[in-house]
């Protein structure tokens, strides 16, 4: 039987370790959803939110099995504290899962060049403006493939307004790059980032996520950064940013 559950302690100390935004967000109840095997005694547990799944504990293939009601997706990626847990999600998942690496972004405070991220923030061509997201803007990420992710895990442009913050490019009035929350702990945000295949080369994801990092420290927020592929973590450690490690998860196809 699996339980959703809150952030206790007895659920908390199986993340210990993870320095994971995500987690910290279904921890605090900020964001996502937490499941265990147990409510009064957890030894496995599940965090999960938007595109990302973290189990902790006791590998336990019924958790590793599990797909919340809520969730309508087909893609999820998976993470786990051990090698264990990994047996566990190919045995489940078989060929639906491929092994990749993502690359982890050290989270230090107080390392970011606020003239330097100001240059990048201006440094947009002709007939570009950067502005934050607005109401009209939110709604425009959502009816777009390549921009729903800005702002896909927000009921509403209300809880976006309270808990997200999201800077865009626009071309003819309309958003062709951005930078925006993924998702938001007490403290901090994951950022997400794109551009329109035809706008890319032109330094808007730079300029938008030099944008955003301002706004942020302005909020006193941490603008934390975990990179998909080498092209992210070299855009990271422009803005100023610190390479941590490799690391593998599992994406599903087929969730």
């Amino acid at each position: 039987m699996i339980y959703q559950v809150s952030g206790t302690n007895k659920i908390s100390k199986l993340f210990n370790g993870w320095n994971e935004t995500i987690i910290w967000s279904c921890l605090q109840g900020v964001m996502g959803h937490l499941y265990a095997d147990s409510i009064e005694n957890p030894q496995s547990a599940m965090a999960i939110l938007g595109d990302f799944c973290f189990l902790a504990g006791v590998p336990n293939q019924e958790l590793v099995s599990f797909k919340p009601e809520w969730c309508m997706q087909d893609f999820i990626i998976m993470s786990a504290s051990s090698n264990e847990w990994f047996k566990v999600i190919e045995a489940v998942y078989g060929k639906r899962c491929t092994k990749v690496s993502r690359y982890a972004i050290k989270k230090e405070p107080n390392i970011f060049d606020e003239r330097k991220l100001q240059v990048f923030a201006e440094e947009i061509p002709d007939k570009i403006e950067l502005t934050m997201i607005d109401k009209q803007i939110f709604n425009y990420c959502l009816r777009n493939d390549w921009s729903r992710d800005f702002v896909s895990l927000y009921k509403n442009y209300e809880e976006y307004e309270k808990l997200g913050i999201g800077v865009v490019a626009l071309s003819d009035n309309l958003p062709v790059a951005g930078a925006s929350s993924y998702s938001r702990y007490k403290d901090g945000i994951e950022i997400e980032i794109d551009t329109k295949t035809e706008f890319r080369r032109r330094g808007l994801a730079t300029a938008c996520a030099a944008k955003l990092i301002l706004e942020c420290k302005k909020k006193n927020l941490y603008p934390s950064w975990d990179a998909h592929n080498p092209w992210s973590v070299g855009l990271a450690e422009k803005l100023g940013y610190h390479f941590d490690k490799e690391y593998q998860v599992y994406e599903i196809r087929g969730y």
